[in-house]
């Protein structure tokens, strides 16, 4: 059986599918998958061997440079690549407009969730096949149980298996010096943003206690970040940029994490590296990052979750300033880490 993926963004998300990948190897024989994902997300997939081919569109870039996309090309080589194979089953994992666009190129039995449980209306049109899939549950459970019912398998209850083959994880570019944690510091939401600050005084206590703290970057403001926080401790290492697949490496090989909610927050988890996660705008029970060793601290604010990108009382996010203090938090991460240690 050959099944096409279609879930193009964002880091997160992805690797919410990844568990149903998992199982449907496990329950579908000589099943073959291959995925349509945005170009900066490709190595997402990439990190389960089971993906064959990978299907790389450019919905960010192509919004910028709609007519120089034109242009080159780049509309009639997806059309091409996604016509090329006939798929026994195509299943929309992401459920919104992006992807139903996707999903009317495609050819094969076209399934994905029902008018009530997709994200964003009218994406149920182009399917052949629609669920019903709760809405009031994690995210990693929706996708199995959509997987589970577009290949007609039934549903698993073992925990999620990411399938990510951390042995094939590639060198990485640079020396790092152990024990090292990693803080993972930088989000697109405003809201989702732990003050500075607190950052700061957060690498101050964990290289105290003997650490050094690795802060990675994607963007340029990112960087800058990093730069600024690293100011706390000579034992705080801004990392150079590194590719998704390079700082799954580097989080592999770390002691731990600290984690505000974000896409390698959840690559974290998927890797089963123990870490603690902040939430404050978001709801973890919906969303939250998935995997062995995971704590989820959640602010107590009357107003969160409030999922707005942009705080209405509080130019920091007032969520976190109260509820979830450097002291407190590093408190909490090394009462999980003996704990861990002493499961293991």
């Amino acid at each position: 059986m050959h099944v096409l993926i279609v879930k193009l963004t964002s880091m997160g998300d992805l690797i919410h599918a990844l568990p149903a990948v998992s199982d449907a190897l496990q329950h579908v024989p000589n099943v073959h998958f291959d995925w349509v994902v945005d170009e900066a997300f490709a190595q997402i997939p990439r990190l389960n061997p089971a993906i064959e081919t990978i299907i790389t569109t450019a919905h960010r870039r192509w919004k910028r440079e709609p007519w120089a996309s034109l242009k080159r090309g780049e509309f009639t080589r997806l059309w091409r690549e996604i016509r090329q194979k006939k798929y026994d089953i195509v299943i929309d994992a992401q459920n919104n407009l992006k992807s139903a666009c996707i999903m009317s190129l495609t050819r094969g039995v076209r399934c994905g969730m029902d008018k009530d449980s997709a994200r964003e209306k009218f994406t149920h049109w182009v399917c052949n096949k629609t669920f019903s899939i709760p809405l009031k549950q994690h995210a990693i459970a929706r996708q199995r149980q959509l997987f589970a019912l577009a290949l007609n398998y039934p549903l698993p209850d073992t925990p999620p298996d990411f399938g990510i083959a951390i042995s094939q994880l590639p060198l990485l570019p640079i020396d790092l010096p152990h024990p090292y944690l990693v803080f993972i510091h930088s989000t697109t939401w405003d809201t989702k943003h732990w003050p500075e600050g607190y950052w700061q005084q957060l690498i101050q206590l964990a290289t105290h206690a003997g650490y050094y703290v690795v802060l990675p970057w994607g963007n340029a403001q990112e960087e800058q970040r990093a730069q600024r926080l690293s100011t706390a401790s000579e034992k705080a290492i801004v990392l150079p940029r590194l590719s998704i697949i390079e700082q799954a490496s580097m989080i592999a090989k770390s002691a731990g994490a600290v984690c505000v909610d974000t896409g390698l927050g959840h690559l974290t988890a998927a890797l089963n590296v123990p870490a603690v996660h902040l939430y404050g705008p978001t709801d973890p029970a919906l969303i939250g990052a998935t995997g062995a060793h995971q704590l989820h601290l959640v602010a107590k604010a009357e107003c969160a979750p409030c999922y707005l990108q942009t705080c209405k009382w509080s130019k920091e996010p007032a969520c976190f300033m109260k509820d979830l203090p450097p002291q407190k938090v590093w408190d909490r991460f090394l009462s999980h880490i003996t704990h861990k240690n002493n499961l293991t």
